[in-house]
């Protein structure tokens, strides 16, 4: 069968269903970023519209290509429902400013990245009760646009994008913020370096990162956030 244009058909149904565990992978990887309180299931549905669209959109061949494709309408899908949903709360972003806070504060006293029994220690904590806010903290990002404004000012990207030619996403990402953002990862505890390398680069899951560092997908996870909490400490004093 073939369309209007001339182009082969293709059979939806076969394609969910050959793509639907990429949704599933995309959805459980990028659940390490978000809340506990974020339900993996409600970003495979999102995600899902996203594989849709993709299927109806796409006009190149069917192979790897469309995949990766597929992958970039899955991913913004699910990115739009959860700004939609509003699924960062203001409680978590209190928590890693905190935990910022005493990176930053022992990084300076004392020459080196603090170890977890000195950031529970300067934040009047059990070492338990620091890992309990690690993971309560699940999900925060490694920038939020706020941190660049006071309360009185205009929102950050709208005062970087004043003309046509400045583009807010160059600004974030010109050649000093990429360099200073790997010099920062390349400083990070070995531990840490190594888990963001899995999952970052290797697109690795909680579970599979877990299996490698003999340890449960929880602690994983505080270790995630506890790795942003260092880089964002980092990054926020450029």
């Amino acid at each position: 069968m073939y369309t209007a244009t001339g182009t082969k058909a293709i059979d939806k149904d076969q394609f969910i269903a050959e793509f639907t565990p990429l949704v599933k992978r995309i959805a459980y990887h990028m659940m390490t970023r978000l809340p506990a309180s974020v339900q993996v299931d409600d970003l495979i549905q999102a995600g899902m519209i996203g594989l849709l669209d993709a299927i109806n959109r796409y006009e190149g061949s069917y192979g790897r290509q469309f995949e990766s494709y597929a992958a970039q309408r899955i991913r913004g899908s699910i990115l739009d429902e959860l700004r939609e949903a509003d699924w960062l709360p203001r409680s978590i972003r209190k928590k890693m400013r905190r935990i910022e806070a005493a990176v930053n504060l022992l990084e300076q006293r004392n020459g080196c990245a603090p170890n977890e029994l000195d950031l529970a220690k300067e934040l009047d904590m059990s070492l338990d009760e620091y890992h309990e806010t690690l993971q309560s903290a699940r999900g925060a990002q490694l920038i939020y646009y706020e941190d660049f404004q006071q309360d009185d000012e205009e929102p950050f990207l709208d005062r970087l994008f004043i003309n046509s030619e400045g583009d807010p996403l160059n600004a974030l990402l010109d050649e000093n913020f990429r360099n200073q953002l790997i010099a920062a990862i390349d400083n990070l505890p070995p531990r840490e370096k190594q888990m963001m390398g899995m999952h970052y680069e290797q697109e690795m899951n909680l579970r599979e990162i877990g299996e490698v560092l003999g340890v449960s997908e929880s602690r994983v996870c505080q270790l995630h956030t506890q790795a942003v909490a260092r880089l964002r400490s980092r990054l926020r004093n450029l």
